[in-house]
């Protein structure tokens, strides 16, 4: 494809998401009074899939691999499109996708849903940028362009107090994290002279080797590589980072909590994977005392233990799902808290992670969708409310489940499997620990997510007239649903091109 097209055009699934939103801007501004939610969902949904189909053509025809000459690097090398790139963008296409398509009767009564879509598919924009970014400053920018729109998305429901307030504390924590964060880069530019990722581990080593007499400048390297650390640890809702994710969920409308726990996480561990591979190598970080490896596993074993059991003392199931986010960017977190200096099985493990991330999107997006329906409903918030709802709605129910068992990481759902090989690439590069502690926490998981399958087969209706107002006709929102589940189940069957394709991508970095 590079070869017979500018090398411009490996931005397609970028430039596709961003017009998307633009085209959805500008006629929302200029004729306001002919705009139409389906309309608006309609081209959002089809702007979204054109993203994700371009995607898969790339990483199909081999774009940006070390087959077909490598990454290819782009603006003064700050933008780098390889395989990693397009594999994250696929799955901020596919999360924006189901969203924007639920979105349509979550938001059918809202006097400007186009609002909505265009800020989700700018956030996707920002995203998939961050997907491929190749400098620090890049990085930063991305990640406000991530960062802005979802604020907004968060307190979208004016007239609802919850999702105001939870808007107004994402932003204030928002904001310092992003503080933090450009701190540690300006840190890290004192002690290296650059932002291009590549040149910045290039000094890094120099540093580590005390090269030209610059091996003092490892303090200062160390303390921007922490706050840049926190920063990701922010994005990604890591302990002790965490304590926005369960209110921001909460208060958020439910298909902005299930695109915020699915896409903006994953974009936080690109972030994670890249930087921290590409401008910060094990090696040369642990011969400059600078061991973030470590850091980064007191993390992730301290974020999946917490995520766990405060979930599994929540009683309403839309903050169960929160906390059960923060446990599974525990177990990604795996992903570059199992690296090793020699590099032996770091492609494994993080291409695990990555395998991990895609599943996790489509079966954490489609339980949060799944709260999102049952709020339409007018279902409440708790377990007990979800009683008995298998006998009114069987098929968005058994979705449901399907979903919790994949969480859970139950064979032979596609969780099953993404955790296996996770687990499996970590006591390869010799983390068993991380690993027993990863599969203790999935079997205390299945504690509360097997909660909500009992509630909704097993429990009976507080009254037999409970459920009579349900609208269960198919509707964008159950058609979101169930495409998710099947989607989860089709991943079966497909897994092993998508751990080899991530696990291609994640080696490409070492």
């Amino acid at each position: 494809m590079v070869n017979s097209l500018p090398q411009v055009t490996a931005l397609l699934p970028v430039l596709l998401l961003g017009f998307t939103g633009l085209a959805l801007l500008l006629v929302d501004t200029l004729r306001p009074d002919t705009r139409s939610n389906t309309s608006m969902a309609v081209v959002s949904a089809l702007g979204a899939l054109a993203s994700l189909a371009a995607t898969v053509w790339f990483v199909a025809s081999g774009t940006g691999s070390g087959d077909t000459g490598g990454a290819i690097l782009l603006f003064a090398d700050a933008v780098k499109v390889d395989t990693l790139g397009l594999f994250f963008t696929a799955i901020f296409a596919s999360v924006t996708s189901l969203v924007v398509v639920a979105a349509h009767d979550y938001f059918h009564d809202h006097p400007n849903p186009a609002t909505f879509y265009s800020l989700t598919l700018f956030a996707a924009t920002g995203m998939s940028l961050l997907a491929v970014a190749n400098s620090l400053a890049v990085v930063f920018v991305a990640l406000e362009m991530v960062s802005l729109p979802s604020y907004v998305l968060v307190a979208f429901l004016k007239q609802n107090r919850g999702s105001v307030e939870a808007g107004l504390k994402y932003f204030l924590v928002g904001a310092l994290s992003s503080a933090i964060f450009l701190f540690g880069i300006s840190l890290v530019y004192a002690a290296t002279g650059s932002l291009m990722l590549g040149e910045v581990a290039g000094v890094l080593g120099d540093i580590a080797s005390d090269a030209d007499g610059i091996g003092s400048r490892s303090g200062i390297a160390g303390l921007g590589i922490v706050m840049i650390l926190g920063g990701v640890a922010f994005k990604t809702a890591s302990v002790p980072f965490h304590f926005w994710a369960p209110e921001a969920y909460e208060g958020a409308p439910a298909p902005v909590s299930a695109f915020l726990s699915s896409a903006s996480k994953a974009a936080g561990f690109v972030v994670a994977f890249r930087v921290f591979t590409e401008a910060f190598p094990v090696g040369a970080s642990l011969a400059a005392d600078i061991n973030w490896v470590l850091a980064f596993g007191i993390l992730a074993a301290v974020t999946m233990t917490l995520g766990n059991f405060a979930a599994a003392v929540q009683e309403e199931v839309k903050r169960m799902l929160a906390y059960s986010s923060i446990g599974h960017a525990g177990y990604a977190l795996i992903g570059i808290a199992a690296l090793s200096a020699d590099g032996s099985g770091n492609g494994a493990v993080m291409g695990a992670a990555m395998a991990h991330l895609l599943v996790y999107g489509f079966m954490n997006t489609g339980a949060f969708l799944f709260v999102a329906m049952a709020e339409r409903w007018g279902v409440g918030r708790t377990f007990e409310d979800y009683a008995g709802l298998a006998k009114r709605a069987p098929v968005a129910s058994t979705a449901m489940a399907v979903f919790m068992f994949s969480l859970a990481g139950l064979p032979p759902f596609a969780g099953f499997f993404s955790k296996y090989f996770l687990f499996m690439g970590a006591i390869d590069n010799g983390f068993l620990w991380l690993a027993a502690i990863g599969a203790v926490n999935s079997v205390i998981s299945l504690y509360y997510y097997s909660r909500v399958v009992k509630a909704l087969f097993i429990d009976d209706p507080a009254s037999p007239t409970a459920l009579d107002t349900i609208d269960v006709r198919p509707t964008a929102l159950y058609a979101a649903v169930v495409f998710a589940a099947v989607a989860t189940v089709l991943l079966l069957p497909g897994f092993g091109p998508v751990i080899e394709t991530a696990e291609a991508a994640a080696s490409a970095l070492f």
